[in-house]
């Protein structure tokens, strides 16, 4: 679903800022049928198609409800959708339905949709989630340099409640993925002032703002329970409060005392100890989330085959076993792909991801060979944002990648979740990073068409290959999943074969709940089933 800030969780994935809020109770001033949740700083404002990390995200789906839902388990449910209908997977009519209103008493129409999806697609809007509609046909036109359109000709409004989409060729993911929040509909008002409309935003979701300026930043998002919303995830509470946190062991402190009701990340100094300290309320459970190391090839000694070598080199030199067993206590597992083995598909047996295992003679071997292309110079930095509870396996890697390759390693860390990602997406970061991935929706490939497709907002490592995106492209069109899940196979193949990035561990989430709270699930992705938190 997105990229995650947080370290002990799982996620999308991936998280929490704070300024504030570190040392007082999380509920002051709540009503007791309000639910606090640990939040972060959205890095950006909250529109869909511009947000694609767990902080933002989390709200996001709160607020808004597309064609579809997902369950606890992943399952997709229709939502706004009354009819999705296709003879060949390439040629859609959708039809939506009636009585569905924005919470500022505006109509949820068939424009709604296809107005918000030509917004998030047109490059001159600039939103990072703008990959998701490349499969649509007219799509290049509005991604040109200089679009050459300003809506995709593959979309049609029929009536107020229908629409037709046209794919450039069939999509087995297509229909899957409109549950994930690029494809949520807009209100007019949101195209008058996207920044503006993204500090308050109207929504059509389970949940609304509890009142303007609800975002206090770097503190807390208030939201109410929305009365007029009619889908399938009718809140189970009055509303939420996403509280801010600095560190993760003050969160925990607060859920312990009572003052959170929710935590979906146990910090590394309580591992051992949450399942006693917790009992009933303590929840393990394995999620769709991955953790990894990028570089952007734009960093020396990077890039091409060099960089190919480097990256190999170090992620051999890594010991993920004796990290995922000394700070993880069994909540993390080793990658062996670059997806998550919760997934449908999954493969542990892929060309290449030997890479992934511990191979400190083999390391050194292909360190030296890249040192004949370019001797190295300077120090090996893994940056990291410290309110993620990443420091500590972050400086565990740092020192296996030191002790085995004798260089200098060392974790760097950036204070907060967004600034570390607005320099990785804005190309200033300068050295390696941690990232990680929680799912959208259940499938292989939405981990790795958000992650690695050349032209994809979320490409944090900058992979540019057209043989992977072809690849990519034949995945989506195959005729059955396990087609499908073959080409994805190879295609994961040519992300070893050119170290794209370097995957570290999958998550098993480890959360917990207050003993104010009656009922609190974790989903298929690590996230709470927020609207099913009962006190």
């Amino acid at each position: 679903m997105r990229f995650t800030r947080a370290g002990a969780l799982f996620a999308a994935a991936l998280m929490a800022t704070s300024l504030g809020l570190t040392a007082c109770s999380s509920d002051d001033g709540a009503d007791a049928g309000i639910v606090t949740v640990n939040g972060g700083e959205p890095q950006n404002s909250l529109v869909p198609t511009n947000t694609n990390e767990n902080m933002g995200g989390r709200v996001v789906d709160r607020l808004f409800a597309g064609l579809k839902y997902y369950d606890a388990n992943g399952k997709a449910h229709n939502e706004v959708a009354e009819s999705i209908e296709s003879p060949d997977r390439k040629n859609y009519k959708i039809t939506i339905k009636s009585g569905w209103k924005f919470t500022d008493g505006s109509p949820v129409t068939a424009k709604s949709f296809v107005d918000a999806w030509n917004f998030g697609a047109l490059a001159t809007n600039a939103q990072l989630q703008n990959y998701v509609f490349a499969a649509i046909v007219g799509f290049d036109d509005v991604q040109a340099e200089k679009p050459v359109a300003q809506t995709m000709s593959g979309l049609k409004v029929v009536d107020d409640r229908t629409f037709t989409v046209a794919l450039k060729q069939p999509s087995i993911d297509f229909e899957l993925g409109l549950g994930f929040h690029p494809f949520f509909p807009l209100p007019e008002a949101a195209f008058k002032d996207p920044k503006a409309f993204g500090e308050n935003p109207i929504g059509n979701g389970p949940y609304k703002f509890a009142r303007q300026g609800a975002w206090e930043h770097n503190v807390k998002i208030d939201l109410a329970a929305n009365p007029d919303y009619k889908g399938g995830r009718v809140p189970k509470n009055k509303g939420l409060r996403f509280v801010m946190y600095q560190s993760f062991d003050t969160a925990y402190q607060d859920l312990l005392a009572g003052n959170l009701d929710a935590l979906d990340v146990i910090p590394d100094s309580a591992m051992t100890s949450f399942e006693k300290d917790l009992g009933e309320r303590a929840i393990k459970k394995p999620i769709a989330y991955k953790a990894a190391l990028g570089i952007q090839p734009s960093v020396p000694h990077f890039g091409g085959a060099e960089g190919v070598l480097r990256r190999k080199a170090i992620s051999m030199a890594i010991n993920r076993e004796q990290i995922c067993r000394n700070i993880f206590n069994g909540t993390r597992i080793p990658s062996l792909d670059f997806t998550a083995r919760t997934l449908p598909g999954y493969n542990d047996t892929l060309p290449g991801n030997e890479s992934l295992k511990y191979k400190p003679e083999e390391a050194k071997k292909l360190w030296a060979e890249a040192d004949a292309l370019s001797p190295w110079s300077g120090r090996y930095e893994i940056a990291y944002n410290s309110d993620g509870g990443h420091q500590a396996w972050v400086e565990a890697t740092a020192n296996s990648i030191k002790n085995t390759l004798g260089i200098e390693a060392i974790g760097t860390p950036y204070p907060t979740f967004k600034s570390i990602r607005d320099a990785i997406v804005g190309k200033t970061i300068g050295k390696a990073f941690r990232h990680g991935w929680q799912g959208d929706y259940p499938t292989m490939l939405q981990f790795l068409t958000s992650q690695y497709y050349s032209f994809s907002g979320t490409n944090s490592v900058k992979y540019d290959s057209k043989e992977f995106d072809g690849l990519l492209n034949a995945a989506l069109a195959a005729s059955s999943e396990e087609e499908s899940n073959k080409i994805v196979a190879q295609a994961q193949a040519l992300l070893f074969k050119d170290m794209a990035d370097i995957p570290m561990f999958d998550y098993v989430a480890a959360a917990g709940r207050s003993d104010k709270v009656k009922k609190a699930e974790l989903t298929w992705n690590g996230l709470f089933s927020f609207e099913g938190i009962e006190k």
